[in-house]
């Protein structure tokens, strides 16, 4: 099963766009010298990240949890001119492989990269955003979606990343790990939300789908 399960991931990654030389070198770059480097997008999610800003065509994103900047650069490769996209991540420890790769990219003049909490940070910005991408700390998802959902245009998505968490949410084994507890609370919170629709996608970790009704 598993060997059908990486020949069906080759042939999904064989079949759809490529991801440039850069992004290439940062994915590399990212699980060489970063612990858990296997949390950055990666090639199919980042091309899945680049098609929903084209659909969605926002104005503004918000992203919590910049890692090393895949997501970031994906997401910011699909923005139309003038759109701008705010990256917050709280591990200062994190910065100094990740501005470069932000600041060197073809992307840069559209992205501004902060240290810091963005959930008392990002309202302070004074923006609405018409979409936002969570993906920092695992236990307090529900306090950053409820930031983002106060700062998120009407129609606007959420999208928010590891909701299956390596399959640890269905797993009783997993039941006193704070991080696949914070997930469970953030997927029951979503799923009693009708202010909101929610698709979840069973691509790579989970991936939620949120709109703004």
């Amino acid at each position: 099963m598993t060997d059908t399960r990486q020949l069906l991931e080759q042939y999904v990654l064989d079949h759809i766009d490529p991801e440039d030389d850069y992004l290439y070198r940062l994915y590399r770059a990212t699980n060489v010298h970063l612990l858990h480097g296997r949390m950055a997008s990666g090639h199919l999610q980042g091309r899945l990240l680049k098609m929903l800003v084209q659909m969605a065509r926002p104005q503004n994103i918000l992203e919590v949890g910049t890692f090393s900047g895949y997501s970031a650069l994906c997401m910011a490769e699909g923005l139309d001119g003038g759109g701008h996209l705010w990256t917050f991540e709280i591990n200062d420890e994190q910065e100094e492989f990740t501005r470069p790769w932000i600041e060197k990219s073809p992307y840069a003049d559209r992205i501004t990269f902060l240290i810091g909490d963005a959930v008392t940070e990002a309202p302070r910005l004074g923006i609405t955003f018409d979409m936002v991408f969570i993906d920092g700390d695992k236990r307090s998802y529900v306090e950053c979606y409820e930031m983002a959902y106060r700062i998120t245009n009407h129609g606007g998505f959420i999208i928010a990343d590891n909701t299956l968490w390596d399959g640890h949410v269905v797993d009783p084994a997993y039941t006193k790990d704070q991080q696949t507890a914070g997930i469970r609370r953030f997927n029951d919170h979503i799923a009693a939300d009708n202010r909101v629709e929610k698709v979840i996608l069973p691509l790579r970790d989970g991936l939620t789908v949120i709109r703004k009704k």
